[in-house]
């Protein structure tokens, strides 16, 4: 049975946060049960393959998954907005302002902002964004002509806005580009593979999947320098600078959930691990001495998978009463 938690980040019904750097929740009010994620029909992505621009209307609460124009007209005053976008693992999502017709003055806002925020919690959290949380925001009433394009740190971004003049409204284009290296990421989907690497890096990166599942790592290379593999620590991840840890929790910050498991010895193989939280997060720690790499795949957890707990698995935590 899905929880809360889900169904806030799936059908987008919660509170919204935003403001420089000060969390103020936005209340939702007309998200519909079968509209955010609409646009990620694969037959949809299919027919735009040769080349159109997709062009529709926001709606005040929104979700995207694709490349397009998108026009934003206040038919009253819309004072608790907000449009998530989110790619492929291996994209950062570019948003270009092509029409803006708001008043600053009379208190109305456009802001871009560089991840989520859902219930007050952020993706990527403070600890894996180089960027401080107010400068992860970028407000057109402040930056105007000076800032009209806006790239993202990972596959998600989204805009805030407030709206008072029935009749104003903005239009974007927003854009995918390729991430050679990917850091932060939420998946679109509960079942996949990846395979993540910090090449010399000095960086945290979080892997987040919204959804109870069993997760494989099949493969993990720490402390990789020129061919040769450190010596191992004597015990535990204690003072290592280069692990991976998995997390898990009902909200969307990394930083918030529980540790479940360190991993810091490299190894060629499986490790299983079955995790019922409403979200699931890998996180890798890289000094960025070395160039880390870790591959894992992952599926939803279903009642079987909750009966039969076994193997090498985190049992009796975060697990649904089903």
């Amino acid at each position: 049975m899905p929880s809360a938690f889900q169904f806030q980040c799936h059908f987008v019904l919660i509170f919204l946060a935003a403001s420089k750097g000060e969390t103020r929740y936005l209340e939702v009010r007309d998200a519909g049960e079968d509209e955010p994620f609409l646009l990620l029909s694969e037959d949809l992505k299919r027919e735009l393959s040769a080349g159109q621009i997709y062009r529709r209307s926001l709606r005040c609460i929104d979700m995207l998954s694709i490349e397009g124009q998108f026009t934003f007209t206040a038919e009253q005053p819309q004072l608790h907005c907000a449009t998530f976008f989110i790619g492929e693992p291996e994209e950062l999502i570019t948003i270009d302002y092509d029409f803006v017709n708001i008043d600053c003055q009379e208190g109305d806002f456009l802001k871009v902002f560089d991840g989520w925020i859902l219930k007050g919690e952020k993706f990527p959290s403070s600890l894996d964004h180089p960027l401080p949380t107010s400068q992860r925001y970028i407000d057109f009433c402040e930056s105007g002509n000076i800032q009209r394009s806006i790239r993202s740190s990972q596959n998600v971004a989204m805009i805030l806005f407030r709206i008072h003049q029935p009749g104003n409204g903005f239009t974007i284009t927003v854009k995918k580009n390729a991430n050679l290296f990917p850091c932060n990421v939420i998946s679109q989907t509960p079942s996949g593979r990846f395979t993540m690497v910090i090449p010399h890096q000095h960086r945290n990166c979080s892997f987040s999947i919204i959804y109870p599942v069993v997760i494989k790592i099949s493969d993990l290379i720490l402390g990789h320098l020129n061919g040769l593999f450190l010596k191992k620590p004597s015990a535990g991840c204690a003072g290592v600078g280069d692990f991976v840890e998995l997390l898990g929790g009902t909200g969307l910050d990394p930083s918030k959930m529980f540790p479940l498991a360190d991993l810091c010895h490299s190894f060629h193989g499986s490790a299983q691990m079955k995790i019922g939280c409403d979200n699931t997060v890998l996180r890798m720690v890289s000094s960025g001495k070395h160039i880390n790499r870790v591959t894992f795949e992952y599926h939803q957890l279903d009642l079987q998978d909750t009966e039969n707990r076994k193997e090498n698995s985190i049992e009796e935590f975060c697990f649904p009463s089903i």
